[in-house]
């Protein structure tokens, strides 16, 4: 019997089940144990007699056969809490599984928990006044990001070996930056969102949080391919993990830009982001390309822009709700009620396609951009977002607007563009971890998970934090 919960990864895990090492049930019942005894708060719900029945049976053939699991509360599972991580929809409950979770079941995961969530994915630590705030693993007084925060606590943790993630701005890549795990952000479509869902605003992707590169391959490899109930889903791409590390990446084109022209960056942040850059462009005889990253500043009219979506959600229960909402949440929704139009409707657009043109013609001349994934380690859990950068007072120096955007600066133009992006644990600053940002050319998600792959043999990572599980 398993005393402790698996510390390695999910590929390995079901290694050791074809070993007979250890059964799924026995890693099932240390996982729950771990779940319960946990103070992070990276979880919402326990579904422990439902996982006990699919460990029971679980088929360890296939790719994820008998790995516990956990699933965002943004995403549906049949049966399960379906709140958003809102007080608004506290009684509601899912009757479908979305498009990824059953094929995560197809694949054999065991799902047995709810991870916590930042409410609707809006912030970027996870902190509700439905489920109260989720700490970072390696500090519990810290946040582990948002929107997937309580994924990425439960997998850096030392909880669940995997759990699933969205990113709409950084939701995947800025967990995964301050809790010491890789995080993929696929081209837009690439893993099919709904049933039901929502297009716009289009910058929305599915993917998940993991200790390594192998276990995303994995993953995508599981959930990728079209959907007809997702008419943006892209077509199936084969050979994720069967082809990792097969890819001749010697003469592309890397371009160094820490702050990507749009954010302030912590300088021993940036100083670190710099030298695992360096020598990740030197391991894989990469040509560095010289060249001024600078993308525009993000408008407030495009944030207002993405509560639209929201108010569709809440309906006519808004604005009687509230005083049920997160305060950000109750701000956005206010200022879009009093601000949004046709003309902030159009300047968001327009924005769209400025960072889109700039883009492009970056990767005009490289095929990888590196920059940093946060611009500075993990903050306080309960928060505020923080308007201080070392030394730099954002709000005296910058403005409000720019000050209060630095958080999610650097994640957000690979979401508005579309372009495939990943953090890649490289270090960290005060016992913090900090991730290294790649952005790559769009559906090349493969390349940047071989480049992920040699990161992680030149410099391997702890896979849990430092005394996981808590």
């Amino acid at each position: 019997m398993a005393d402790l919960p698996w510390s390695g990864d999910a590929c390995s895990l079901v290694d050791a089940y074809r070993r007979k090492d250890l059964s799924p049930t026995e890693a099932l019942e240390a996982a729950l144990a771990a779940l319960d005894g946990s103070s992070l708060n990276a979880v919402s719900h326990v579904d422990a007699e439902a996982a006990r029945a699919q460990a029971a049976v679980a088929d360890t053939s296939l790719p994820f056969g008998g790995v516990p699991a956990g699933v965002k509360e943004l995403e549906t599972v049949a049966g399960w809490p379906y709140t958003e991580a809102s007080l608004v929809f506290a009684d509601r409950v899912a009757d479908e599984d979305s498009t990824q979770v059953r094929r995560l079941r197809a694949a054999g995961a065991v799902l047995c928990a709810q991870t916590t969530a930042s409410e609707f994915g809006g912030i970027n630590c996870t902190r509700t006044k439905l489920h109260g705030v989720t700490g970072n693993p390696w500090d519990p007084g810290r946040t582990p990001g948002g929107s997937s925060g309580g994924s990425a606590a439960a997998v850096a943790g030392g909880l669940l070996p995997v759990a699933s993630g969205s990113d709409g701005g950084g939701s995947i890549r800025i967990p995964a930056g301050f809790c010491g795990l890789f995080g993929l952000k696929s081209t837009f479509g690439r893993i099919p969102k709904g049933p039901h869902a929502l297009q716009p605003p289009l910058t929305v992707v599915l993917g998940c949080l993991s200790r390594s590169v192998r276990d995303t391959a994995r993953w995508f490899d599981a959930c990728n391919g079209y959907d007809a109930r997702d008419t943006l889903s892209l077509p199936r791409v084969e050979g994720w993990e069967r082809e990792l590390g097969t890819f001749d990446l010697a003469g592309k084109r890397a371009v160094v830009s820490v702050d990507l022209g749009v954010a302030v960056v912590e300088p021993r942040v940036a100083a670190l982001v710099v030298e695992a850059a360096e020598a990740l462009v030197a391991a894989c005889h990469l040509a560095r390309v010289d060249l001024a990253v600078e993308l525009p500043h993000g408008g407030i009219e495009w944030a207002l822009s993405n509560l639209v979506g929201l108010a569709g959600t809440l309906g006519e229960r808004y604005p009687a709700c509230a005083d049920d909402l997160t305060p950000e949440i109750q701000l956005g929704m206010n200022m879009a009620s009093h601000h949004y139009d046709l003309g902030t409707a159009a300047a968001a657009e327009l924005f769209r396609v400025e960072v889109n043109e700039q883009m492009a013609d970056v990767f005009d001349r490289a095929d990888f951009v590196f920059a940093a994934t946060n611009p500075d380690v993990a903050f306080a859990a309960e928060g505020p977002m923080p308007t201080t950068v070392g030394d730099v007072d954002l709000i005296a120096t910058y403005g409000f607007e720019r000050a209060v955007g630095n958080n999610g600066a650097l994640t957000i133009p690979a979401n508005l563009t579309g372009n495939p992006a990943v953090s890649i644990p490289v270090g960290t600053v005060d016992g913090l971890p900090v991730g290294l940002q790649v952005i790559g050319r769009h559906h090349e998600e493969q390349l940047l998970l071989d480049l992920a792959l040699a990161a992680e043999r030149l410099h391997p990572w702890p896979l849990t934090a430092p005394g996981a599980p808590l």
